[in-house]
């Protein structure tokens, strides 16, 4: 791989995790703009390097399944439970994703990681009302049963 194109791709996957991250930090969320742009950039970085040492030959995926299961154990230490509550899931789940929009762009899918960074930021943006609202609807059933 050329350096214009690994510089590229990290580029790419260090924007996309830094779009999502500006959405999180302004929402005063515990994972914001450094932990979704590192997130994003070191799941580059790694998928970057298993194309470096599986150029040869060799299961690149081996090293994206990696990345899915460390970033799935980082959410895991976002997550925490207080009382019946819990917190935390978005978040998690959002870190989720930028990892995957890393994955991406380091895999060369410029279009893609695009498009999926669109639909994280409406999905964490553009689906808050409809929460609210369910939320509401959820409080009001809940106090009319007996």
């Amino acid at each position: 791989m050329e350096i214009q194109d690994f510089i590229t791709r990290l580029l790419f996957a260090l924007l996309a995790g830094l779009i999502v991250g500006v959405e999180r930090q302004w929402h005063h969320k515990a994972a914001g703009l450094r932990t979704n742009t590192l997130v994003s950039t070191g799941s580059a970085l790694y998928v970057l390097l298993s194309f470096q040492v599986t150029a040869g030959g060799g299961d690149v995926t081996r090293i994206i399944g990696q990345v899915v299961t460390g970033v799935g154990f980082l959410g895991g230490g976002i997550i925490f439970k207080a009382g019946t509550t819990v917190h935390g899931l978005t978040t998690a789940a959002t870190v989720w994703c930028s990892s995957a929009l890393g994955c991406l762009a380091a895999a060369g899918l410029f279009h893609e990681t695009i498009i999926a960074t669109v639909v994280v930021v409406i999905i964490n943006l553009g689906f808050i009302p409809l929460d609210n609202w369910l939320d509401k609807r959820l409080s009001k059933h809940a106090k009319v049963k007996p």
